[in-house]
């Protein structure tokens, strides 16, 4: 197994050490900062979010610089997204951190793409991640990991920062998808 795809098997494996530390009835105290106060699990698990977020660029780095892209890789990599992204969704959700009706927009989404890219791949078609759906991947991990911190970088300043972060992941998910499905209709259109 090359280096790429052990990184990407990381991001996958720190997912439910990532969900145990949210969610485990375990208490490791509080952190304070300025006025605001957020759970150690809470700060922990939010940085191995960030953590298994950002190896999302680097396997893809290393693949392509290393020549090592790979069908497992391909296959893996996006699994690798939906599962951190989608386990993070709704941990927030249930941490009434974020509204579940954007929740339930976002993961339909990616179930509905993926359920596109199949169809294509039946007819030999691969579909590339595009740079809306690039945009879409990082304004959502920026929206979750403001989220998970509890908007603590911004708290000093009264901003709802986490929140419009994820209005903004929110639309550029509906947007994406719409693209995803618009140039590839010819999938619907053709079919028997």
């Amino acid at each position: 197994m090359n280096l790429p795809n052990k990184i990407t098997i990381s991001r996958i494996l720190l997912i439910p050490v990532f969900m145990v530390i949210m969610l485990a009835p375990f208490n490791w105290g509080e952190l304070t900062f300025g006025s605001e106060t957020i759970l150690v699990t809470h700060f922990v698990g939010a940085l191995i979010f960030i953590i298994a977020s950002t190896t999302d660029w680097v396997d893809g780095y290393y693949a392509r610089k290393l020549n090592q892209v790979t069908n497992l890789g391909k296959f893996l990599d996006p699994l690798a997204d939906k599962l951190l992204v989608s386990a993070a969704l709704i941990i927030l959700v249930e941490l009434k951190l974020a509204p579940s009706w954007m929740v339930i927009l976002i993961i339909s989404r990616e179930f509905a793409v993926t359920g596109l890219r199949l169809v294509l791949a039946g007819e030999g078609e691969v579909v590339a991640a595009n740079m809306l759906g690039k945009i879409k991947t990082w304004t959502q991990i920026i929206a979750i990991s403001a989220l998970l911190l509890h908007n603590l970088p911004f708290e000093f300043i009264n901003l709802p920062f986490g929140m419009i972060a994820l209005w903004v992941a929110t639309f550029f998910t509906v947007i994406s998808g719409w693209d995803y499905f618009n140039k590839n209709k010819q999938a619907f259109i053709n079919s028997k």
